[in-house]
């Protein structure tokens, strides 16, 4: 990888904005990225709950998402904005996040057949050592991909030297391979059968699902791989060189801890309007969230009526199979973004503005999410009367990939609106790309703490299932549309135009 970080331009190089194609190769990364987001998000709440913690606590695993994110988005900012190796600014730490990412998903994908060596028994759960390895990957995965996400959204903006109209194209881009990524990801997690394209990928300890679990991070390796070598390779990083300082400055700088002193400070100078976003968008994520981690989970238990701890009709035939179908669904809702990311504005125009989009979208969110409620219900009275073990009618299964279509259409104004909002109203704060950016993450990362923390007991408290949080999600999306049209502050006529950078965690 070393090799592919050479650096033999000249520092006049990077004065002017990058090539189109540069930064459409620097965009790719997304895809590698997102692929690995999409895996986690449609199976690894189901598998879990397959190693054998109770769905009440399978959302406590999400813990380490968010708190991983609080620590390392911000720092790997922070140092990525400062970094002086020869190598360059973004390109370590783009390397050091792939490299981090396939020590994981290897982690994850064999955790039941480690714990299984370690002594775990086939037969009883919960399988407490693969529990632990499958936490332990999990937390090396979220590092590793919030170690990825910031220094590439910040080498893109590098790559645009400024230039508004390169920017607003640099970041178009970057929304375009997220969904690409998210397509790819979920159309692999959907598909049953391909551990049978890996046949070592299934052993005693490792089922069908686990299999295809195995299988699709192996693709996922080969993706991101892929992409970062190639990314690394052909685009050029720039050498960052400290401005001078005098003694007195240089030792208040050494004093001072990254994360702590630079995260307060930027706290410190922002305005009104930034605060409002931050606002706005942390209670648009504890809408979010719950369908976020749960929507596969939902298909497999309230639409398709499975088990994840019942017999093996209830958890093959029905729970796996509505998690199958989950990831179908969310796949639907990626090629939805993917073609919204290209109009959001376009979208902002028409409608009078981003803010205005953003508080309109976030009432078809309130509304996808109650509607939550009606599927479930339908599907409750098909099987009293079809049979316990009947599944969805055709009718019931289409009402329910419609959904998660029709959400990618808030999803995507969700990825762009608060960051394109955050550039205008952070421009005066003086904190580095990698920095602003972090700033942003903390009002996603900590509503995920929340949802993490007290999804399972929410839904535990109304007698289960996925229903109660997701109706909780739609009261919050309701409260965010308003205040995003009412309290957030308009951009002035002569501010940059919004731009698609999409992620979260």
């Amino acid at each position: 990888m070393a090799a592919a970080l050479e650096t033999q331009s000249s520092p006049e190089d990077f004065n002017q904005p990058s090539p189109l194609r540069k930064i459409i190769s620097v965009a790719s990364l997304a895809a590698g990225i997102q692929f690995g987001w999409a895996l986690q998000l449609s199976l690894l709440t189901p598998y879990v709950q397959l190693l054998g913690i109770k769905h009440k606590w399978s959302s406590l695993i999400w813990l380490c998402g968010p708190i991983s994110g609080i620590i390392v988005q911000p720092i790997v900012g922070y140092h990525s904005d400062r970094c002086t190796s020869r190598y360059g600014r973004r390109r370590p730490f783009i390397a050091a996040g792939a490299a981090l990412v396939a020590v994981a998903v290897v982690i994850i994908g064999y955790a039941a057949d480690m714990g299984h060596k370690m002594g775990d028994d086939l037969l009883q759960k919960p399988k407490v050592r693969a529990i632990v390895i499958f936490a332990t990957g999990f937390w090396i995965f979220d590092v590793a991909n919030n170690t990825l996400q910031g220094p590439s959204r910040a080498f893109l903006a590098d790559l645009a030297a400024g230039d508004a109209k390169k920017t607003r194209v640099a970041n178009a881009c970057f929304s375009f391979f997220m969904a690409v990524g998210n397509i790819l990801g979920y159309a692999a997690g959907s598909y049953n059968n391909l551990h049978t394209w890996f046949p070592f990928t299934k052993s005693l300890a490792c089922d069908v699902y686990c299999a295809n679990l195995k299988s699709c991070f192996f693709i996922c390796i080969t993706l991101l791989l892929i992409v970062t070598i190639t990314s690394l390779s052909y685009v050029k990083d720039k050498q960052w060189s400290p401005p001078p300082v005098n003694a007195g400055d240089e030792k208040k700088a050494s004093s001072r801890v990254p994360f702590f002193g630079e995260i307060l400070g930027a706290f410190k100078v922002m305005e009104r309007p930034m605060w409002m976003l931050l606002i706005v968008t942390a209670i648009n994520w504890i809408a979010w969230f719950p369908f976020l981690l749960f929507d596969t989970d939902w298909m497999g238990r309230e639409v398709y009526g499975g088990d994840s701890d019942g017999s093996d009709v209830m958890k093959q035939k029905l729970y796996s199979k509505g998690v199958n179908q989950g990831a179908f669904g969310l796949m639907l809702n990626a090629i939805v973004l993917g073609f919204m990311s290209l109009v959001v504005e376009w979208l902002g125009r028409k409608v009078g503005g981003a803010k205005r989009l953003w508080g309109v979208v976030n009432f078809m969110l309130a509304v996808g999410l109650a509607m939550t409620v009606l599927v479930s219900k339908l599907a409750e009275d098909h099987r009293k009367t079809a049979g316990e073990f009947a599944g969805p009618s055709s009718g019931i299964r289409a009402g329910a990939l419609s959904l998660f279509a029709v959400l990618g259409v808030p999803l995507a104004i969700t990825f762009s609106t608060p960051f394109a909002l955050a550039s205008i109203f952070s421009s005066s704060s003086g904190a580095g790309q990698g920095l602003s950016l972090g700033v942003l993450n903390l009002a996603i990362v900590i509503p995920q703490m929340i949802v993490a923390l007290g999804a399972g007991s929410f839904d535990a408290l109304f007698g289960g299932g996925n229903l109660p949080v997701f109706v909780l999600g739609a009261i919050a999306a309701v409260i965010s549309g308003i205040l995003a049209l009412t309290v957030l502050p308009s951009p002035s006529p002569d501010a940059p135009k919004p731009t698609t950078m999409g992620g979260f965690h």
